[in-house]
């Protein structure tokens, strides 16, 4: 059985410390695909005999845009149901893009 996938479009955007010592590119999830990746995190942790939510409520993911694919994993934002995908400066060199930009992003669960 394959791992679940999810096609997301949204524009990357930036967050900085309160120190401004670094700021950080993410990619919001949409909440409705949010709340299928809870459930599906949920039975798998349920699966495992992990009742639990472990590391933040993190959940491993394989991401990929354009041609760029990496191992990372999605946390849990402000909201309920609402995932937060790191955008690492390679990937955001190697795919030309920027802060404000639309990406569209496959995400795996893994």
């Amino acid at each position: 059985m394959s791992n679940p996938a999810f096609t997301i479009t949204n524009e990357i955007w930036t967050w900085t410390s309160e120190n401004r010592r670094g700021s950080y590119h993410f990619l919001s999830v949409p909440d409705d695909v949010g709340e299928k990746i809870e459930a599906h995190a949920a039975v798998t942790r349920l699966e495992l005999g992990q009742p639990t939510k472990g590391g933040w409520g993190a959940v491993k993911v394989e991401a990929t845009i354009g041609d760029t694919v990496w191992q990372t994993s999605i946390f849990p934002g402000i909201d309920e149901n609402a995932y937060v995908l790191p955008v690492k400066a390679s990937v955001r060199k190697t795919e030309g893009i920027v802060a404000g930009d639309k990406v569209n992003c496959k995400l795996e669960l893994i």
